[in-house]
């Protein structure tokens, strides 16, 4: 905004006259501002929110931020940018697609005045976790935006100026997460929205050159990987260069178990996460041998082990999770498969450590449509904390919202929760 002291008293006394329920008058906020404190307001925000860690540990958070995509291009961002503002009181803050902050980077004493609204390293800023906000309105947006002070939403924030531009993956055109400017009026001036425009072009540029690079290693990877298939209903199996085979549940256990455990098993140790009762080492030899009649010669002995580079889905679905692609991770756990009918004792482990990892990441990550996905998926159709979230957080007029609410009384009544 452009008129100085005066824009700002005049935003002031809007936010000051809507938070006691009266329409500000025509002019005195922009209606794209307006708009989102009307939502805050709807979505249940607090005037003085407090940014928080959405659950995920410190080793969690250190693992999932150093497999984001924007951690790639970390390096570019801080010579196009931090050189420059280092001095300028800002801090250059970093987003994955839901608002959680991955890196905030600056000088300290900028950095620990950040600190005290809570705007540091693994708390989320989307719009409704702590209302109006140039990160949260720039992803929900998908648009570049600048807040100014009084804008936000959160009123210990409004001493603050933030300048934001979502970062989208260049071959998906998916929001992958955004670039953020905060600070005192550096973060308020024109140049800052240019800026962070300018710098995320050349972020998709890298990314760009990254994902082309990535697709030939990738194809090459492939083509030398053979793949085992266990979340569908039919388990199978690809070797490099041959066909797909079709396996029984057995055979796809093993080599699931064996795919999950690098170092080997013994005969007795596959036993025992094969079945509870008494199999003996002699079965486990025939099984053994009967899955190199059926798809070749993969396992080899002393430990039993896979011999060559095996992927599978359920690989891909902890990278999903891990990185963050919860939807993704969805789609590839389907109704489970083969893991979710399997009696093997570690065969059922997986599928309990799978489903509850999941479903901690959509709790922790904010993202209702990956709420909606699996409170509407066989593993959440029954998850009473999902349903109640969902319903809590689905704006009144939202189709969906009558079926949160009488799915949360269905299961009261049902299980007494």
């Amino acid at each position: 905004m452009s008129n100085g002291k005066s824009a700002t008293t005049r935003v002031r006394r809007a936010y000051e006259q809507f938070l006691s329920g009266v329409t500000p008058p025509d002019g005195a906020v922009r209606s794209l501002v307006r708009d989102s404190w009307a939502r805050s307001l709807r979505q249940g925000v607090t005037a003085t929110p407090e940014a928080s860690p959405d659950g995920m540990s410190d080793t969690d958070f250190s693992a999932y931020r150093a497999a984001h995509r924007l951690a790639s291009v970390r390096p570019l961002i801080k010579s196009l940018m931090l050189d420059d503002i280092a001095d300028a009181g800002v801090v250059v803050a970093l987003t994955d697609r839901n608002g959680r902050l991955l890196w905030v980077d600056g000088d300290r004493s900028t950095r620990g005045a950040a600190a005290k609204i809570n705007f540091v390293e693994g708390t989320v800023w989307s719009e409704d976790s702590v209302g109006t906000n140039a990160p949260g309105l720039a992803l929900s947006l998908d648009r570049s935006i600048q807040i100014i002070g009084p804008e936000h939403y959160a009123s210990p924030v409004q001493k603050w100026n933030c300048t934001a531009a979502p970062v989208h993956d260049p071959v998906t055109g998916e929001v992958i997460g955004a670039i953020d400017v905060t600070g005192g009026a550096a973060a308020a001036a024109p140049f800052a929205l240019a800026a962070v425009r300018s710098v995320v072009a050349a972020v998709e540029r890298e990314l760009q050159s990254t994902a082309v690079d990535l697709s030939a290693e990738r194809v090459l990877t492939a083509s030398l990987q053979s793949r085992l298939s266990v979340l569908t209903n039919e388990p199978g199996w690809r070797a490099p260069g041959r066909p797909a085979k079709l396996l029984s549940p057995r055979h796809a256990e093993i080599l699931l178990l064996l795919h999950l455990n690098p170092d080997g098993l013994s005969t007795d140790q596959l036993a025992g996460l094969l079945s509870d009762g008494e199999l003996g080492s002699v079965t486990v030899r025939a099984e053994i041998s009967r899955l190199r009649r059926d798809i070749g010669d993969v396992v080899a002995s002393r430990p039993y082990r896979l011999s060559g580079d095996v992927t599978s889905d359920v690989a891909e679905m902890r990278q999903a999770i891990l990185t963050g692609d919860l939807r993704g991770a969805l789609a590839l756990f389907g109704r489970g498969g083969l893991i979710a009918d399997s009696a093997a004792p570690g065969i059922v482990d997986l599928f309990d450590e799978l489903r509850e990892d999941l479903r901690s990441a959509v709790f922790a990550s904010g993202d209702v449509t990956a709420l909606q996905a699996w409170a509407s998926s066989p593993h959440g159709r029954d998850d009473f904390q999902a349903w109640t979230i969902l319903r809590n957080n689905l704006p009144s007029g939202h189709p969906d919202a009558a079926i949160a609410a009488s799915r949360v009384r269905l299961l009261n009544r049902r299980f007494g929760a």
